[in-house]
């Protein structure tokens, strides 16, 4: 299935298929590995196919390291369809805390907005507009707080480098723990 914005090639030294997504909001050359062993390249709008493909070659180790790691898994039966989730309530929820969080530590974001999103829990964008997922509601409320303060850092911190870590490490002194659990939850059912 080759289209303007996707192709797929066979890629020889991994011995896989490789989707290449050109994508207008990337800002970033990226490459996913999902579960079912997939590997998708994206390609911001600034770069080219051949830059994409250097970019992979630089990253085979690592794309063959977690293809191998996927491999040795047991097999487990699909994931079950996702169960549907109340927005509005989860919105309601997940607003009120973030607020008493963001007074507390005194943080500012412009906007929140409230998604079903299958890869991450949330995100901060440059402009400080937070989006959440709806799906935190079904975590326990100290990963919430992990979440929602992980996002309101990114307001101040842009990145994920060590003075990021050791911010939230001032914030909540239990965060690498937490942070380990939430790797346990899933953003789907």
């Amino acid at each position: 299935m080759a289209t303007r914005t996707q192709q797929t090639a066979y890629v020889p030294e991994l011995g896989c298929n490789v989707l290449f997504h050109h994508s207008k909001r990337a800002r970033r050359l990226s490459i996913t590995i999902k579960p079912d062993a997939s590997v998708r390249v994206t390609i911001p709008r600034a770069a080219s196919r051949k830059a994409a493909e250097q970019f992979l070659a630089s990253r085979q180790h690592w794309i063959r390291r977690h293809l191998e790691r996927i491999a040795q898994r047991p097999r487990t039966a699909p994931p079950k369809p996702m169960h549907p989730i109340d927005r509005v309530r989860a919105g309601r929820l997940l607003a009120g805390r973030l607020n008493e969080l963001a007074r507390r530590h005194r943080f500012t974001c412009n906007r929140l907005t409230i998604r079903q999103q299958r890869t991450r829990w949330g995100s901060c964008s440059d402009k400080n507009n937070i989006s959440l997922n709806a799906r935190l509601i079904d975590l326990p409320p100290e990963l919430i707080d992990y979440v929602l303060l992980h996002e309101l850092l990114h307001t101040r911190i842009k990145n994920h480098s060590p003075h990021f870590w050791a911010e939230m490490q001032r914030l909540l002194p239990d965060a690498q723990t937490l942070r380990r659990q939430l790797r346990k939850h899933r953003c789907t059912d």
